[in-house]
């Protein structure tokens, strides 16, 4: 299952939404999404585990939790 993870600070890495992720079991995959132009991250990221019953324990845990002082939101993509 993918899922969208928004609202992200522009500071976040990709390792650190691994890490918080992985509370919930181990993602295959973590992207921050960035602008082709200048490089910069866009605020927003995809997160896939192959698991759905990580994935739904990670959207249930984790929307709404505050991140580097932002709210994140996550949900189905």
């Amino acid at each position: 299952m993918k899922l969208f993870v928004g609202n992200l600070d522009y500071s976040v890495q990709e390792a650190e939404l691994c890490e918080l992720f992985s509370l919930h079991g181990a993602p295959d995959s973590v992207k921050i999404v960035v602008d082709r132009k200048t490089g910069k991250p866009k605020g927003f990221a995809f997160v896939e585990f192959e698991n759905d019953v990580h994935a739904v324990k990670s959207i249930q845990d984790l929307n709404g939790r505050e991140l580097c002082g932002r709210n994140i939101t996550v949900k189905e993509a």
